[in-house]
């Protein structure tokens, strides 16, 4: 082994590792192991393993995905630093954009220093000099500049990267047939056909139609903006409200004169168009930015700019995409206007300040509603009562105003600022009125609520007293790093999804050129086109290599007829691959399971089925999905600002394959957030090598090794938690809970061949039964640790084939009695201890007494809580015995022994004897018990035998005060001189 050193730590168990890996892999590459033909199946990493280990013949395909938004953006951003800054361009430096931002600072005696400045950013601002550039980021690969440069044409992307992923994918021992991958888009033709046909099929079928809707939209890149096109916001979705349209009644005030001639609205957002009947006023935000944009010939709304920007899009504009800003307005200009609200009972109402109005959500106009609206009802509170604050915004003394009053009064709501109260109040009183309320006024009086909001809302739309105005839930951002809006156009493929771009990479749309499929309608089928894409592009990823069928020929019919059972095709292609493929397509599928992130389940996983079901027969449908969470490093979140980051090279080169994926193993299971942890890793690094070292030893000593089948108790253990591993761990693989197969195929296999051999003492190991732990452990933690697991195979075992295919190792049903009385065993041993702890130092001798006599009734169903049990006791002959508590303080111990049995071995356990017999277990472990306790001799005894008893000597008073049970026995420890005298 190398002792190679960085910073004085030894790499030479890592390297070791590295090189085993490099060989292996050769290994497999020159046998062509990996790749797969027609032969039971299975399709994802460690799960895929699992199953080619047992004989499956299994299809873990890998392909790139290049559709969509990302990497056109990134392009086109190098190149707009290009245009601006040069090639390579120089940036502004950090200083100089710290100097132009430098202010004198002044002291707390307004005195001015002239040698110091204070920056006008913010401390967080101050750490950071804004969106780092694309160039930069390009450059932190490790790319030179002459390089990065190419990346300007988005395609060479596409070119650059895959190739270095696979030979990543490849270092980490991913089980894949290369030969089946690809990537999409336009740039490999293959692919491109196979997205056209989705789309005519699903357009031929009508589920596809051309028609406007609501959806999220980016204006700089001129199309919707997909949960993939998101820098943030990722699952936020479209938020209806009805603006209500809130005409001001002339005379105009001087501010809005030159609005004269027009109908003026202030248009409000709400999402509870029912409570309009309450309305008392409404609220602008005193200090708030306004504007009076036109909306048409007649109409102008008063809003923010943002909201006009999204009515914009949404065809409420006179021009559209572009608002018309007539006048701009401070809120302060629109406070006191009157107002005529539909549906108020009042027939003028008034604006009026309120201070918490968020500006970035709505329109920054709100409808007043007190009775129904805490936030109202505080914000009108306030004004009543503070003659000053009325005063400050000119606000006449008269305030006209019953649910929102109470559940203020209740939650002891003093003010308009009181946010969080006020955001319970509100939770409380919009649930309660939707789910239990009765309208009490209007057209509507007696409806129910739920009823009553769709009518209501209905009837301002018709009657030209409000529109439907829409904008995301929360803030997103999209790749190209602008705010997107929800405009009210595009085409649409399913219910509600925009299937068409007109930015970005991917396959034309077949009937509209200038469009582009976007990138979930094209990615969400592809597992069928890994059955066939080995034929198709020759081995080649881009489609591009010398192969025996050509793109051009692969038409509609031809793919109806491989992938949906449709008629034999009049094509160029030879009949014999016409069936080829069609057969391979049909053996392969459907695919056994589907492994993806959890947030992918509301997108991608989604159209999956979708897709899916409708084009593919329904025996071809997916069975099965598994979904992991984000994965964490060293418990924080991965993040290359922070420096918490690992891109897989890294951690392949830092711990190597095999110790990398041992620790992603053990990172976690399900949806939880998975945690790769490096001491894991390095533990991996040091326990592989070792068990390496430890197995050369063995097979060098083999004729050393105690021959013939086992036979003694230590063998058996052994034996048994070696069958115990074996099905445990295949339960654990099933589950896809490849953490606990990992602790029971090597962790808890590795504590039981350590216990063996102390176990063994001089008698020494049984040489099948090691043969048999090495097989069996290195069959099982093959899935996880492949290049290690075929090293030993090949190497160590001298094994034929390949361990990856070498079956599920055989094991008889595991003996849960066995389990027991070892755990008994050495559980009595760890107590026998602490009390030999307690005693004098010195040569020792043991006796133990154990009751075998005792019994326990069985009991029904779930256990019973101690007190039930206990009073129990009481009612029972036994509570009527005058030295009760003293029984009490031996059945208590004895019962929870007897309810953690039970969950080991199940009802059995509460058999009226034990499932063992405990003198047999200690006296044929009597040289166990003397080699732990370093006793020089040790007796096993009966204490209803008054002989044994006796030879406790002056000790016997302890079984009388603490008497033995079944699973409790009584050690005593006695010196020399007092064994020789008893």
């Amino acid at each position: 082994m190398s002792t190679i050193t960085e910073g004085g730590r030894s790499y030479a168990r890592r390297d070791l590792l590295l090189k085993i890996q490099s060989e292996i892999q050769n290994y497999w590459d020159g046998n062509k192991v990996l790749r797969q033909s027609q032969a039971a199946k299975h399709q994802r990493k460690f799960s895929a393993a699992y199953h080619r280990l047992r004989g499956s013949n299994v299809l873990l395909p890998f392909a790139f995905h290049c559709t969509g938004m990302p990497i056109k953006a990134s392009a086109d951003k190098l190149a707009r630093e290009v245009k601006q800054f040069g090639n390579p361009p120089v940036f502004p430096s950090l200083e100089e954009e710290e100097k132009s931002n430098l202010v004198p600072e002044v002291t707390t005696e307004s005195k001015t220093e002239p040698d110091k400045f204070k920056s006008k950013r913010s401390k967080a601002a101050a750490k950071s000099s804004g969106d780092k550039s694309q160039w930069e980021i390009m450059r932190s690969f490790g790319l030179p500049d002459e390089e990065i440069a190419k990346f300007q044409d988005p395609y060479h992307w596409l070119t650059y990267f895959p190739p270095l992923a696979k030979e990543d994918l490849k270092a980490f021992g991913l089980g894949c047939d290369w030969r089946r991958s690809f990537i999409t888009t336009d740039m490999n033709p293959f692919y491109d056909s196979f997205v056209r046909w989705q789309m005519n099929k699903l357009k031929n079928m009508g589920k596809i139609v051309k028609d406007t809707r609501y959806t999220i939209y980016s204006p700089l890149d001129g199309q919707p903006c997909a949960d993939h096109d998101r820098a943030s916001g990722e699952g936020v979705l479209p938020q209806e409200y009805v603006l209500i349209k809130m005409e001001i009644i002339p005379p105009f005030p001087q501010k809005l004169k030159v609005l004269e001639g027009k109908k003026v609205y202030l248009a409000a957002a709400t999402l509870r168009p029912e409570t309009m009947y309450g309305q008392t006023n409404c609220w602008v935000l005193p200090d708030g930015k306004y504007g009076a944009f036109e909306i048409n010939e007649a109409d102008v709304f008063i809003l923010t700019e943002r909201a006009a920007l999204n009515l914009s899009y949404q065809n409420l504009s006179k021009i559209p995409e572009k608002p018309t800003c007539l006048l701009e307005l401070s809120g302060y200009d629109l406070i006191g206007l009157p107002l005529k609200s539909p549906l108020a009972f009042n027939e003028v109402i008034y604006s009026l300040p309120m201070l918490t109005i968020l500006t970035d959500k709505g329109t920054g106009i709100v409808t007043s509603v007190p009775s129904d609206s805490p936030d109202d009802y505080r914000a009108l509170q306030d004004l009543k009562s503070k003659p000053d604050f009325r005063k400050k915004y000119k606000v006449n003394d008269e305030i006209r105003d019953k649910s929102a009053e109470k559940v203020c009064n209740d939650l002891k709501i003093k003010s308009q600022n009181d946010k969080e109260k006020l955001a319970e109040a509100k939770r409380l009183t919009y649930l309660k009125g939707f789910t239990d309320g009765t309208m009490l006024v209007g057209e509507f009086k007696g409806k129910k609520v739920q009823e009553a909001k769709p009518l209501i809302k209905s009837k301002l739309l018709e009657a030209g007293l409000a529109v439907l105005y829409s904008e995301p839930e929360k803030k997103v951002i999209s790749r190209s790093g602008m705010n997107v809006l929800w405009p009210s156009r595009t085409s649409g493929t399913l219910p509600m999804w925009a299937c068409s771009r007109s930015f970005g990479l991917g396959t034309r749309i077949p009937w509209d050129e200038q469009f582009l499929v976007e990138s979930l309608s094209d990615s969400t089928l592809y597992m069928a086109y890994y059955t066939i894409a080995h034929i198709l592009q020759n081995g080649n990823m881009y489609g591009s290599d010398n192969s025996s069928i050509k793109p051009e020929q692969m038409t509609d019919e031809v793919w109806d007829y491989v992938f949906c059972g449709g008629p034999e095709p009049k094509a160029e292609i030879p009949t014999s691959l016409l069936r080829k493929m069609k057969q391979e397509f049909e053996y392969w599928y459907p695919f056994d399971l589907r492994v993806s992130g959890k947030d992918l389940i509301q997108n991608h996983l989604t159209f999956c089925i979708y897709n899916h079901t409708a084009l593919l027969p329904k025996k071809h449908w997916p069975p099965g999905f598994r979904c992991n969470g984000h994965l964490m490093l060293n418990s924080e979140k991965m993040s290359k600002s922070t420096g918490n980051f690992r891109t897989l090279r890294q951690a392949i080169e830092e711990f190597s394959s095999d110790a990398t994926r041992f620790s992603l193993a053990d990172a976690g299971d399900g949806m939880d957030d998975a945690n790769f942890v490096f001491e894991t890793a390095n533990a991996a690094i040091l326990r592989l090598t070792k068990e390496l070292t430890w197995m050369e030893e063995v097979l060098a000593a083999e004729n050393s090794l105690r021959e013939g089948p086992p036979s003694t108790y230590a063998d058996k253990v052994f034996a048994n938690e070696i069958n115990y591993a074996v099905v445990l761990s295949e339960k654990h693989f099933n589950a896809f809970m490849f953490r606990e197969a990992l602790k029971t195929g090597f962790y808890d296999l590795q504590a039981a061949r350590d216990e063996y051999r102390f176990s063994c003492g001089a008698g020494g190991m049984n040489r099948d039964l090691l043969f048999r732990f090495m097989d069996v452990q290195t069959r099982l933690i093959a899935p996880i640790c492949p290049h290690y697991a075929e090293h030993v195979w090949k190497n160590l075992l001298k094994k034929q084939g390949f361990v990856i295919k070498a079956g599920w190792p055989e094991a008889e049903a595991p003996d849960l009695t066995l389990r027991i009385a070892n755990k008994y065993l050495h559980d009595s041993i760890v107590l026998m201890r602490k009390l030999l702890q307690k005693q004098e130092l010195g040569p020792k001798k043991g006796r133990v007494f154990e009751d075998t006599q005792r019994q326990i009734r069985r009991g029904d169903g779930f256990f019973s809580p101690n007190e039930e049990i206990l009073e129990a006791l009481k009612q029972s002959s036994i509570g009527q015995d005058s030295n009760f508590k003293q029984i009490q303080k031996l059945c208590m111990p004895f019962i929870k022994f007897k309810k953690d049995e039970t969950k080991d071995v199940g009802p059995r356990a509460l058999d009226l004897k034990l499932p063992f017999g405990e003198m047999e277990v200690l006296r044929e472990n009597t040289d166990l018990i003397k080699r732990q306790l370093g006793l020089e001799h040790v007796e096993i005894l009966d204490p209803s035998d008054e002989a044994s008893r006796s030879k406790a000597g002056t000790h016997v008073s302890l079984l009388t005060q603490n008497p033995p049970s079944p699973g409790n026995p009584v050690a005593i420890f006695l010196s020399n001189a007092e064994f020789s005298t008893n």
